[in-house]
């Protein structure tokens, strides 16, 4: 945290700026002392600094507390009531954080986070558009729809044409020019002289200039940073009315206050992450913890009600703070700006601390955001708008919630209609439906679960896939169970249960494997036998592999073996048949040999394959074939080179390359491997009698596959 002090200092100066007016603001319009504002503003930065393990988020009063604060007085009657309520709400969030309470952020949609953000975003610009012009009636803290003057967001902004202070106007506009250009002035590199502090000591310079010069531009007071003198400050604290434990409205106020207070900050400490450039993750049970203890002792010395607040945090992250020292820090200044900073802070200019927010309410609510979250689909896209609109016109919570129960709505409605994959599968001659079940499988699922196993045609053949799934509901397994024990039975529907936990009071259910028997062998025509390679070859480029249940087929094969093809493929161990053709066990034969080449004990094997009952003889090939290479650079060691003299017959057939014909010339090689496909298909034919007549009748096909390595596409010819 040490080494991050130049990041960290300049950026803290500049939440301290921007925090200090807001404590003042929403104190004034929560109807509390000022003094109850700094005191929590100091108190969430220097206390619920060091507690928290967020690095980049800010607490202190919050806008959202505003009108519950308000009320909340008004009905206990003293504001040392209330803070006795405050203290119990403090306690609350301990314990809450203790029991790891936190965990409700993880159940926040990240479209609501998002809208949240860009929501905040759109208000600092909307809130600020006023500040920026002199036009100040409204508390600077006032971040609600509506407002306690009676206008709304809206309203403000039509209201805001008669009362225009041009020296305000002037101070706002060099102010954003400052910082949307300050990437292009020569000292942007200087840490300790962040463009928002600039912008404060310009505005504070420029109304000097027209004090002096210019007085009919002069900015008035009521335009100002304005910090009451805090003479006397001790005396000035107040302490709970702890006689009023007992009264039962102040544990309903605390209650109410630890509530809001923690999901404003759970909902803020999940934005805030979002908004960290390096995506760093804070505990949200040591949050509340450290946002109860802040609250626990604000309400003990006189403050009000602290919370994670966004508009701080994303100032301090645009700010360029690493760390949460700039959080600390910037609760030190406040606390020294009450005692000695005050006459010095007045002469800070509002629209000067408006043009900070509405650049960091620009970058909250950047059109690519939009862009962004449109392209994901109407079932985010519309969850964040209704956020964003909701909370523009209502308040952060509420529009939170309304954003939040939009989604769990697209949510429903996407377990509705797609909560499993669901594919038809045809191996062999057989189409099996396969319905893999998702992680979690609650009773949201029941209904379309239901609607798709009822609707299975009779006599089919069914695979319920349940190895991914870690829960499933106990009205979805008896769905499943009804189906395995009644409905399949009888519609005569072959089923197979896989992947049931313990706990799911269900075993794996088999009742077949896709493996061949003797009946689907005579039955498959050579061509049909091609086409099913060629499906498998297609699913082996693309990824999207059948699945084998291996174990499964290695028991029904035990006992016998009825393949439909034999493939005479290379040695080389990127040419794996098994693999390139998406094959179970018991499919086929593999022959492997260097270079693809017969012998007399190869036909042999070949033979035995046709007896057996075998519908398609392959001689597969493939790209920079090793083999081909060593023989087309007459290669010469032990055994293997009478093995590579059989490849020689390609080599002399290939016409084509008169140049460079060695091993290094890969097209060339290439081009004999095609060639020697063709050398063994001949070969096959003129050697056995038995292959050859097979062919002749109609019960044996015998073709040329060239397996491309680079694409793992296999060609047929």
């Amino acid at each position: 945290m040490i080494a991050k002090i130049k990041n960290d200092f300049p950026a803290s100066i500049v939440v301290f700026l921007v925090a200090l007016p807001l404590c003042l603001g929403v104190a004034l319009a929560s109807g509390a002392p000022l003094l109850s504002g700094i005191i929590a503003g100091v108190i969430g930065g220097i206390v619920v600094g060091i507690i928290s393990q967020s690095h980049t988020s800010v607490s202190g009063p919050a806008a959202g507390l505003a009108a519950v604060v308000l009320s909340t007085i008004s009905q206990l009657g003293s504001f040392e009531v209330f803070l006795l309520a405050v203290v119990i709400a403090g306690l609350l969030q301990i314990i809450a954080g203790v029991v790891k309470g936190g965990f409700v952020a993880n159940y926040i949609p990240s479209n609501v986070i998002k809208g949240l953000l860009v929501a905040i975003g759109l208000i600092l610009i909307l809130k600020q558009i006023p500040h920026a012009i002199g036009f100040d009636r409204d508390p600077l803290a006032d971040l609600s729809f509506h407002q306690q003057d009676g206008e709304n967001t809206f309203s403000e902004l039509f209201n805001i044409v008669d009362y225009v202070s041009w020296g305000a106007t002037i101070i706002a506009l060099i102010s954003l020019s400052i910082l949307i250009f300050w990437d292009k002035m020569p000292f942007k590199k200087s840490k300790f002289f962040p463009p928002s502090l600039v912008v404060v000591i310009v505005g504070i310079l420029i109304n000097a200039l027209f004090n002096q010069y210019l007085p009919e531009l002069a900015i008035a007071d009521k335009h100002l940073v304005n910090i009451p003198s805090f003479d006397g400050l001790t005396s000035m604290l107040v302490t709970p009315a702890f006689e009023s434990i007992t009264n039962y409205n102040v544990w309903i106020a605390a209650f109410v206050i630890a509530v809001i207070a923690s999901l404003e900050t759970l909902l803020n400490l999940e934005a805030v992450e979002n908004l960290d450039p390096h995506k760093r993750q804070a505990s949200p049970n040591r949050e509340l913890i450290a946002q109860g203890v802040g609250n626990l002792l604000s309400g003990l010395i006189g403050g009000i009600p602290i919370t994670s607040v966004i508009v701080r945090s994303s100032v301090n992250i645009n700010a360029g703070a690493e760390s949460k020292a700039s959080t600390i820090i910037h609760g030190v200044l406040l606390l020294i700006s009450i005692v000695v900073l005050s006459s010095v802070l007045n002469l800070i200019p509002l629209a000067a601390l408006a043009a900070i927010l509405l650049m960091t309410g620009y970058k909250l609510a950047k059109i690519s955001m939009f862009k962004e979250m449109y392209k994901k689909g109407f079932n985010q896209f519309i969850p964040f708008m209704v956020t964003v609109l909701a909370i523009l016109l209502s308040d952060l919570l509420i529009g939170v919630v309304i954003g939040s129960l939009v989604s769990t709505f697209f949510l429903f409605r996407s377990n509705f209609k797609n909560p499993f994959i669901q594919r038809k599968e045809t191996l062999h001659l057989d189409e099996t439906l396969r319905i893999e079940l998702p992680t979690q499988v609650s009773f949201l699922n029941k209904a379309s679960i239901k609607d798709t196993l009822w609707s299975i045609p009779q006599n089919s053949r069914v695979i319920i896939d349940a190895r991914n799934s870690r829960y499933i509901d106990n009205d979805v397994m008896e769905i499943i169970e009804d189906f395995k024990n009644i409905v399949s039975v009888e519609r005569g529907v072959k089923l197979n249960i896989l992947g049931m936990k313990n706990n799911y009071q269900m075993n794996d259910y088999i009742q077949f494997v896709n493996v061949l028997d003797k009946d689907t062998q005579q039955a498959l025509k050579p061509e049909a036998v091609l086409e099913i390679l060629k499906a498998g070859n297609q699913r082996f480029v693309s990824g999207d592999l059948s699945e084998k249940y291996l174990k499964h087929q290695v028991n029904a094969t035990s006992f016998g073996q009825n393949p439909f093809a034999i493939i005479l493929s290379c040695i080389d161990s990127r040419t794996s048949a098994e693999h390139i053709f998406d094959l179970g066990i018991g499919d086929t034969f593999s022959i492997r040999i260097a270079g693809n080449v017969v012998n007399k004990d190869i036909l042999g094997s070949i033979e035995y394959a046709t007896f057996v009952g075998v519908k398609l003889i392959v001689v597969l090939g493939h790209s920079n074939c090793g083999a081909v290479a060593g023989a087309c650079n007459e290669l010469q060691m032990g055994n293997l080179t009478s093995l590579l003299e059989k490849v020689k017959p390609a080599i002399l057939n290939e016409k084509t390359e008169t140049v460079n014909r060695t091993g290094e010339n890969f097209s060339f090689v290439n081009k004999v491997a095609k060639e020697n496909i063709q050398v063994t298909i001949q070969r096959i034919r003129t050697e056995s009698e038995i292959v050859a007549q097979l062919e002749q009748d109609g019960k044996v096909k015998i073709v040329g596959g060239y397996h491309d390595l680079s694409t793992g596409i296999v060609s047929f010819f």
